[in-house]
């Protein structure tokens, strides 16, 4: 199936579109012709992006946000974002998203795949939002069953019955079939409600068939509000590539601009990009501050259509307010609200009757921070307070105890505690049957750490619950073992820094089993840093077989560790957060380990 879930009001839009090209529709006539001001109507955006299914007010540094005033504050929770936005709201509101909604969330959403965060998000009036990386962690056939429903194929229906499917629109214009059938371009020109055939399939040839939506149209006050979905282009380096097989990630400029040609055969001029793909900050400063530093966020925002009047970003989980130039010269805005529910983008603008086009100076953009000190939704309140009882047995059964703080702050060589104690159950939990000899985590997905006084049962008494254990690793990845020979696992050592074939953004330190070490030189030439690899004290060899523990993620070439798709031998074992359970089991009660096997040198 190709495009599933085409907006209604998209097809709607279809024939009104034809005509107002012709000129009949939107034509004025000659008394409104003089030199008197166009009407506009006001349009307010309330946007959130990289909410990561956090129902509950993050804690630690992800639950705090620089404020306008440089104060740093608690924010963030399902039910103080709803009132937050129902304060915001008027009678001129659409409500948006940028991705990464679902996907590396708590317990309380993840146990039941992200069903009660999609739920949310409908209760708040979502009606449209780009899809993120992380709405594919589990493949693309299931981010289908979200949107559309249906209960989960292997886990069954949640205690909530049967899924309904999303009540707001995922949208991704550059995410196409790799081979579609014969029927996805019929399927996609009749969801468009087969107007224009001749120029719609000239776009479609022109990228390929997308395999979710690329616009959708809302009216507000009588005019018409398109919005085109873009994903970052980097999506399979860094989501398990098995459940994305079918799918191409195209250029994010290109698949706007396509998708901006879409929206101008049906008359849409006014046209707000939601991409989630964004740019580093300086640190500290007011979400309201344009601190972005340019760089992929910024070269979209600057270079899709200028037909495009403002693109709201997610995914470097950064607040900043911007404004950038169009290809034209024109100013648009470019901006993102931070993560995990603590900043909602407020965008006012008027729109112009006549032209059907926004007024780009009118443009007033907020990045209004979700703070604590407003009352709580009730009714979110005690919908979140219901999820968080039916998964309540789960979380707070204990699986260990840790002497101390176990965190994933890495040591001057990169590797941390924390991803030398996961490594180690990975290792454990995959020799029998998979015979591995080492293991290696990737580090972006320790996502958090451990601490000693962190357990719902008591201050203070070490004890670890499965919800902590699962807030670590939260992503049920599938360990697997496979064969690399010496010198292959030497060059997935060299890919963890930039320089390589790959183009590796940033260091990006595997953690090892304890058994595994090695010395990395800063200053060595990209493809020399590796020397002196020892398995159990003993030298590796570029000749000899090794069998490598890893999650499936990394095995299927993620984070630009490409060299694991040389493998050979392929195990599967268990989940990841299985293995981490494990380790606990088999170790009741954990020290810290010391993150000394890697050594740095000049």
């Amino acid at each position: 199936m190709s495009w599933f879930m085409m907006s209604r009001s998209f097809q709607r839009l279809a024939m009104a579109g034809v005509l107002a090209g012709a000129g009949l529709v939107l034509a004025m006539g000659p008394a409104e012709a003089g030199n008197k001001p166009a009407k506009t109507v006001p349009v307010r955006l309330l946007s959130l992006n990289d909410f990561h299914g956090n129902l509950e007010p993050p804690t630690g540094s992800s639950g705090r946000m620089v404020d306008e005033n440089g104060a740093t504050v608690e924010a963030g929770g399902a039910a103080y974002v709803a009132t937050h936005l129902k304060q915001l709201s008027d009678n001129n509101t659409l409500k948006v998203a940028q991705g990464d909604l679902i996907g590396a969330t708590p317990l309380i959403s993840a146990a039941y795949h992200d069903e009660p965060s999609v739920e949310f998000l409908g209760k708040l009036g979502v009606t449209a939002s780009a899809v993120g990386n992380h709405e594919f962690d589990e493949g693309y056939a299931e981010l289908r069953r979200i949107m559309r429903g249906g209960c989960h194929p292997v886990d069954g229906c949640s205690p909530a019955g049967e899924w309904k499917g999303a009540d707001y629109s995922y949208l991704g214009a550059n995410v196409i079939f790799k081979r579609p059938d014969a029927s996805a371009e019929k399927e996609a020109l009749a969801a468009l409600g087969g107007q224009n055939t001749s120029s719609l399939r000239g776009l479609l040839r022109e990228y390929g068939i997308p395999a979710l939506p690329p616009v959708t149209v809302r009216w507000v006050n009588g005019v018409p509000i398109g919005f085109i979905g873009l994903v970052t282009q980097s999506t399979p380096n860094i989501v398990t590539s098995e459940g994305i097989k079918d799918l191409e990630f195209i250029d994010e400029v290109k698949a706007a601009n396509v998708a901006s040609k879409l929206l101008k055969l049906v008359g849409v001029k006014a046209q707000v990009v939601l991409v989630h793909e964004g740019d580093q900050v300086t640190a500290g400063q007011s979400p309201d501050a344009c601190s972005a530093q340019p760089g992929t966020g910024n070269r979209i925002a600057t270079q899709v259509d200028a037909e495009i009047d403002m693109i709201l970003s997610g995914h470097s989980h950064q607040a900043y307010l911007c404004t950038v130039p169009d290809p034209k010269g024109g100013a648009r805005l470019y901006s993102q609200g931070g993560s995990f529910g603590r900043v909602i983008t407020k965008v006012d603008f008027q729109v112009d009757v006549r032209t059907r086009d926004v007024v780009r100076s009118s443009v007033v953009a907020d990045n209004q921070v979700v703070t604590r000190t407003v009352i709580p939704d009730p009714d979110i309140s005690t919908f979140v307070q219901t999820w968080k009882d039916r998964v309540a047995p789960v979380a707070n059964k204990p699986i260990g105890r840790i002497t101390a703080d176990i965190t994933n702050t890495g040591s001057p060589s990169g590797e941390s505690s924390l991803g030398n104690l996961i490594a180690d159950g990975q290792l454990a939990a995959t020799k029998t049957g998979g015979n591995a000899q080492v293991a290696l985590m990737n580090p972006g997905g320790v996502r958090t750490g451990l601490t000693y006084a962190g357990s719902p049962a008591g201050e203070g008494d070490g004890v670890v619950t499965y919800g902590e254990a699962f807030t670590v690793q939260p992503f049920n990845n599938l360990m697997q073992v496979v064969t690399l020979t010496g010198a292959q696992l030497k060059t997935v050592l060299e890919q963890q820094f930039t320089g390589g074939p790959n183009a590796q953004p940033f260091t990006k330190i595997l953690q090892p089993s304890s058994n595994l070490t090695y010395t990395y030189s800063t200053g060595a030439a990209w493809g020399s840093k590796v020397s002196n690899l020892k398995i159990d004290g003993v030298d590796v060899t570029d000749g000899q077989s090794i069998r490598v523990a890893a999650n499936n993620f990394l095995v299927g070439g993620g984070d630009a560790f490409l060299a694991f798709k040389d493998s050979t031998d392929l195990w599967s074992g268990p989940l990841d957060i299985d293995a981490f359970a494990a380790h606990f089991a088999a170790n009741p009660s954990i020290t810290p380990p010391v993150p000394n096997h890697i050594t740095v040198v000049p």
